[in-house]
Order: C-alpha cells, then sequence, then structure tokens
C-alpha cells in the first residue's frame, strides 16, 4: 500500500469513488469538466493536498484490477488552515475520504487517516476536523473509533441554490 498526491489521471478514479453512495451520488455527479477545474485548483493551493491510496493490482480480486501495476483504492482531499482562534493553531480538515466499498473494513481507511494525520502535523497542524453527513452511520462509527468526537453542530448554506451542498 502506497500513498501519493493524486495525478490527473487518477481523477475519474477519484470521481468514481466519492459518488459511490446515493448521498454523495447526486452532489459529486459524473466525471466532467468539473471535477478537472477543482482538481486544477486544489493543485494550485499551497494549502490543499488531494491524496490517494493505492494496491498492488496482484493483491486485488480479478474484478478491481484496471490493466496497471497499481489501483487507486481510496482517497482524501486535505486542507491546512491557519488560525486566529485556538491560540493561533492551524487545522486540518479532512474532506472526500473514501475507500473502495470492496475494501473496507480491511484497515485501509485508519491507514490513510493516519497518513493524514502525519501530514496535517508536518504542516504544523495541532487539531484535526471533519465533517460526515448525518445519513452515514457507518462512517461516524469509524471516525469515533479513530478518537474523533462529535463535538460540534455543522451548518451549511448554498451560495448557488441550483447546486446541491
Amino acid at each position: 500500500m502506497s500513498f501519493r498526491d493524486a495525478r490527473r489521471d487518477d481523477l475519474p478514479r477519484i470521481v468514481e469513488l466519492i459518488a459511490d453512495d446515493a448521498v454523495a451520488a447526486r452532489r459529486t455527479g459524473a466525471f466532467g469538466a468539473a471535477h478537472v477545474r477543482g482538481f486544477e485548483a486544489i493543485q494550485a493551493s499551497p494549502d490543499n493536498d488531494l491524496v490517494v491510496v493505492e494496491l498492488p493490482a496482484t493483491d486485488l480480486p480479478g474484478e478491481m484490477r484496471d490493466g496497471t501495476p497499481f489501483v487507486v483504492v481510496g482517497c482524501m482531499q486535505l486542507t491546512y488552515i491557519p488560525g486566529i482562534s485556538r491560540n493561533g493553531v492551524g487545522r486540518l480538515l479532512v474532506e472526500a475520504v473514501r475507500v473502495d466499498a470492496a475494501l473496507r473494513g480491511q484497515g485501509i481507511g485508519s491507514l490513510l487517516m493516519e497518513h493524514a494525520h502525519e501530514r496535517g502535523r508536518a504542516r504544523g497542524c495541532v487539531l484535526a476536523q471533519l465533517t460526515s453527513d448525518k445519513r452515514r452511520p457507518e462512517a461516524h462509527r469509524f471516525y469515533r473509533s479513530l478518537g474523533y468526537e462529535q463535538s460540534h453542530e455543522g451548518f451549511k448554506l448554498p451560495l448557488d441554490r441550483s447546486r446541491p451542498c
């Protein structure tokens, strides 16, 4: 298993991973130009990383092999946020965490999150935070198992009411 920054050619697979459930499919959509623009913005920002985890194809069931020696099986976006509150500490925001549904429960997500925490520490972050849709109880159990606490209520406001949040 290896972690690396995402490349442009990983993007269709990343979108597939993110949109693999009913909660996310509607707001993620099918791979297209908007995803490329988002990827380019992430790439251009020194405060954002799009990370993938890949496994050797030989370690995967035949139906998961895509003809390449390594297959992307998970992803996450990391944002490093400088702060004034909390005595000026930096925070790590973890978003779009996904592991291929066929491989969940095998420890890949835990290793992915530890990698996120390591990157955050390396950037001087003192706190990791994330949000998770209320309709994802399995994800909530996973994050609690890693020591995350449900400490706040989250709020969203669509600034473009034609687009789902």
